[in-house]
């Protein structure tokens, strides 16, 4: 029985280390990704081309989707993203907390007349969406068949943006 003590204790640790390390990993993982994305500022869309080997923000992109991005921030206050989504073709948005959990998304089967509208904050007041910790990732994509069809939606995909209230 004299190895029941530390046996006991061995286990406890195990046990917190893993919980530890499973509450944390995404909150690690999702730092990383905003300091990365947000290089160009939090609280603003920013719009990349095609993605190819040189020019990757996204984890495995998709060659074939362009991105929007917008690191965002509710410390000083909600923010709006106002998306414009172009006719016939795949388009969504999504939004992810600072724990990686996907907490919202939409996509362009979802969305009437061409635009979507949505006020992120921290508590969800005024129909807003409330987003816990107050940070994340606002992610549109779209479909583009090559770098010509990228030039006939870019202005449309340059309105949509991602600001303060």
């Amino acid at each position: 029985m004299r190895w029941l003590g530390p046996f006991v204790l061995a286990a406890l640790v195990a046990l917190a280390t893993f919980f530890a390390a499973l509450w944390a990993t995404p909150h690690v993982v999702m730092a990383k990704a905003m300091q990365k994305l947000g290089a160009g500022g939090v609280n603003t869309m920013r719009h990349q081309g095609l993605p190819n080997a040189e020019n990757r923000w996204i984890v495995r992109p998709s060659p074939d989707l362009a991105y929007s991005i917008c690191v965002f921030d509710l410390a000083k206050g909600p923010v709006a993203i106002d998306a414009f989504v172009p006719p016939q073709r795949y388009w969504s948005l999504s939004v992810f907390d600072a724990n990686t959990d996907n907490i919202f998304s939409v996509n362009d089967r979802a969305v009437k007349g061409g635009r979507h509208a949505l006020t992120l904050s921290k508590n969800g007041a005024d129909g807003s969406l409330a987003v816990p910790g107050g940070k994340g990732i606002a992610l549109i994509r779209i479909l583009v068949t090559d770098a010509e069809d990228l030039a006939a939606i870019g202005a449309l995909r340059r309105r949509s943006t991602c600001a303060p209230v």
